[in-house]
């Protein structure tokens, strides 16, 4: 296996089926622009099996952190340890940017995606609430 960082819309389209949608072509465009902005792909023989994307997010008073926004495995791939090695090198980047933390948000009863993180380093936090804006409507 091997990963690399992705740059280009036509790879972002090969590994499309690890997203959970179709990748749009505008929301790629802007996504790879952004130097802030990161996509590795991890490739088995040539062909895209797992992906993680993460965003830096600064704030005055704390610095940059990575957040680590989300992450994709093809089903026959799992189990492998392609989504910690993933994570892996998300968070190597996080430090070769100065980054001071890594965080990812998931569902409580999603213990696929929690034993992924823990096996990549991840240290469990309180839990929190999370409350969102619909800014399409009004």
């Amino acid at each position: 296996m091997r990963i690399e960082r992705v740059t280009e819309a036509a790879a972002v389209r090969q590994a499309g089926h690890l997203f959970d949608g179709p990748p749009l072509e505008d929301a790629t465009a802007k996504f790879l622009a952004e130097p802030g902005h990161h996509l590795l792909v991890a490739y088995e023989d040539g062909r895209p099996v797992g992906m993680v994307t993460g965003v830096e997010m600064t704030h005055p008073d704390k610095g940059t952190e990575m957040f680590l926004y989300e992450l994709g495995v093809a089903p026959h791939a799992r189990l492998k340890g392609v989504g910690a090695a993933l994570v892996e090198a998300l968070a190597g980047i996080a430090r070769e940017r100065g980054c001071y933390g890594m965080w990812v948000g998931t569902e409580h009863d999603n213990e696929a995606a929690q034993r992924t993180y823990r096996r990549a380093g991840a240290n469990e936090e309180e839990a929190f609430l999370l409350l969102s804006w619909d800014v399409t409507k009004q």
